[in-house]
């Protein structure tokens, strides 16, 4: 069985979602999600599922001897990044290398970087004129969204969407593959 630890800064909408296809799994176990934001509803999802959640700030994210222990406390294997707008510290790509994976609202290497979540990457498609966006799943590295790609699906956009209309289909595909692909990740690394 391999701990699961989830990185989230906001809603927590792809951590539910990812709680609930492991519920009774032989496999994973979400055992925690750490937030650098006391006020996500992330939080409330955490006790709703009974997943311990831990609030830190930024410089404690960053101190390795309070990440370490909360590694070791919890038997992290796994880390996943949902919605966590924060570049990770090093020392945890590392310690996690090949290990930590991303979810990004766009078909990467387009709409990524700093700054580039939500919202803003939705808007971005739309004013570049793309006619497709969709999701990337990609292993973390010390960069925004750059790591290797794992998996891509697209969605088209279409004539009269809203930053809105778009990020609803995008959402799906997030829902529907997300967890899959975390699966697949962890079990090739079992293999």
């Amino acid at each position: 069985m391999w701990n699961i630890s989830i990185f989230a800064s906001g809603s927590g909408t792809n951590a539910e979602n990812i709680f609930n296809y492991f519920t009774n799994s032989n496999l994973v176990n979400v055992n925690l999600v750490i937030t650098d934001n006391p006020k996500a509803y992330v939080i409330q999802r955490c006790k709703k599922f009974s997943v311990d959640c831990k609030i830190l700030s930024p410089s404690e994210i960053a101190n390795s001897d309070i990440m370490n222990k909360i590694f070791d406390e919890y038997n992290t294997n796994f880390i996943v990044l949902s919605g966590y707008i924060r570049l990770v510290p090093k020392f945890i790509v590392d310690k996690f290398e090949g290990k930590i994976v991303n979810i990004h609202p766009s078909l990467l290497p387009k709409h990524g970087g700093k700054g580039m979540y939500g919202h803003h990457v939705h808007q971005s498609v739309l004013d570049s004129g793309d006619n497709e966006s969709g999701i990337t799943i990609h292993f973390v590295d010390n960069f925004y969204d750059n790591g290797s790609i794992i998996f891509q699906a697209k969605c088209p956009v279409l004539e009269n969407d809203t930053p809105d209309t778009l990020a609803e289909r995008v959402h799906a595909l997030e829902y529907k593959f997300y967890p899959q692909i975390i699966e697949k990740t962890i079990s090739k690394l079992l293999s």
